[in-house]
């Protein structure tokens, strides 16, 4: 759905800078916007944060622009004089102002921007390695290749890194000379430690070391290891029949080995992992609510602070019209405060027309596949392209295209990126044009009410789904089916 590298680049190569700013923060989602925000406040002087109370605050306290005598602002000239000096073609009116784009929800005061939002402190999955290892009795040595070790493994607990690697990382970053044996010796200690099947090579040592910590815990699990040792690419392509015969287990010993072994962790790591807090958890940039059949759409505002132009920028520009004296040195000055009030008046101008286009693509999207956000049932949603969204919108296709595919909306069915909406159309019977997404939805609930003992294949789900309507042929089944991650029939079966 997104356009290509190429195609965008030459789209850019069109553009002013300017635009090229804007285009990039159209794309800022909201989670990233407000540190966008910060670095535009400590770049331009002349751009700042207005407070709610920013005129009680400036009759109690100096701007630091501000002349200290209040004589300054009367000499050769009455207040009306000092209101008309014309610097329109750098400051707005509306610019002193709450600026408008700063869209809040009043209905839910309890959410307070100034409040401490809590989090846990979380130790990284390399941290409680390394706690670990400082309570084994080492060497020097063999503490430093276990440091090596730990740094080698991956944040889902496998060590990737080949021992013959390792003992030349030692030698040519650290100076330690050591050898395969050793290095072997340490990374079956590190093995040891928590959580079980740590620094495994493969997905069968990991099983394999988790199961042993098992058996060395007094628990029967002589004959998982058997398969894992002896059949495990027999186990990975579900030949059960090959290894119940060749182990002489029934049905109900075979369900019970393979039952235990798939209830191993295959990424003994994936719950230590490091957290990234500004991708553990969505920021949505739009809120969807119904209201009695009625959709309405609310706009995250939450990390776009109300900005305007410096009053102190505004006096001394004024204080320069003022002066009669106007050597060099004030001009060059003059020239410097202008270009930060237009960049500033840029930026503010540039944060309203986000927050525009945003609120015209996603009040679009909502009434284009208004059934779905009534609803909540995927197969309501209607074919839809870029296109369609910048043909109603009159916005051109790259614009909506950043639009979908950086941004989230909230509803109350769950939160989607906006792309989610947007799918290619297929034909029915009756000549209908359907989404493929809702083709997706019927392929996943036929997968997900089959037997397992006897799963559908291919050409069995292209049968059921023509028998629905929907011309679709095989090789697209297999298409969407790998789409959706869902395995063939074989890898699908259970005993």
């Amino acid at each position: 759905m997104a356009l290509s590298q190429s195609l965008q680049q030459k789209l850019l190569q069109k553009l002013s800078p300017q635009q090229i700013q804007l285009m990039k923060l159209l794309q800022v989602p909201t989670a990233n916007l407000e540190e966008r925000i910060k670095e535009e406040l400590e770049e331009n002087p002349a751009l700042e944060v207005s407070e709610e109370n920013h005129d009680e605050y400036d009759n109690e306290t100096k701007d630091e622009f501000d002349s200290s005598d209040e004589e300054d602002f009367d000499v050769d000239g009455s207040e009306d004089e000092y209101d008309n000096i014309d610097i329109s073609e750098y400051v707005g009116d509306e610019d002193g102002e709450i600026a408008d784009y700063k869209l809040r929800d009043d209905n839910y005061p309890e959410l307070d921007d100034k409040k401490v939002v809590p989090y846990k402190i979380e130790t990284s999955f390399h941290e409680h390695l390394l706690g670990q290892l400082g309570m084994l009795k080492m060497s020097d040595n063999e503490r430093r290749i276990a440091e090596q070790i730990v740094g080698s493994i991956d944040d889902d607990g496998y060590l990737r890194r080949e021992t013959a690697a390792i003992v030349d990382d030692l030698a040519f970053r650290q100076n330690i000379e050591t050898n395969e044996q050793e290095v072997e010796k340490v990374i079956r200690l590190v093995q040891q430690f928590d959580p079980p099947g740590v620094c495994a090579r493969d997905l069968q040592e990991c099983l394999l070391l988790q199961l042993a910590r098992q058996q060395r815990e007094g628990r029967n699990v002589d004959k998982a290891i058997d398969v894992l040792t002896d059949y495990f690419d027999e186990f990975t392509k579900k030949h059960y029949d090959k290894i119940q015969r060749g182990l002489n287990l029934d049905d109900d010993a075979l369900k019970d080995v393979i039952g235990h072994i798939i209830r191993l962790t295959p990424k003994p790591g994936g719950n230590h992992a490091d957290i990234n807090k500004a991708e553990s958890y969505v920021v949505p940039d739009f809120f969807v609510y119904n209201n009695g059949g009625k959709l309405e759409l609310t706009l995250n505002s939450k990390n776009a602070p109300d900005l305007r132009i410096s009053e102190g920028y505004r006096d001394m520009l004024r204080e320069y019209d003022k002066g009669s004296k106007k050597d060099k040195r004030q001009k060059e000055a003059i020239l410097f405060i202008k270009q930060k009030i237009d960049a500033a008046k840029w930026f503010i101008d540039a944060i309203k027309q986000r927050q525009h286009t945003l609120s015209s693509v996603m009040e679009t999207i909502m009434s284009y596949q208004r059934d779905f956000f009534l609803t909540g049932d995927e197969t309501t949603l209607k074919p839809m392209i870029l296109k369609d969204i910048a043909e109603r919108t009159g916005l051109d296709i790259s614009t909506v295209s950043r639009v979908a595919n950086s941004k989230f909306v909230q509803t109350e069915f769950g939160t989607y990126r906006l792309k989610f909406f947007f799918s290619e159309s297929l034909s029915t019977d009756s000549g209908e044009e359907v989404s493929t997404r809702e083709v997706k939805k019927i392929l996943s609930d036929l997968i997900e009410g089959e037997s397992k003992k006897k799963p559908l294949s291919d050409e069995k789900l292209t049968e059921l789904l023509q028998e629905k309507g929907y011309n679709i042929a095989r090789r697209t089944v297999a298409k969407y089916r790998e789409q959706l991650n869902i395995p063939v029939a074989r890898l699908r079966k259970e005993l």
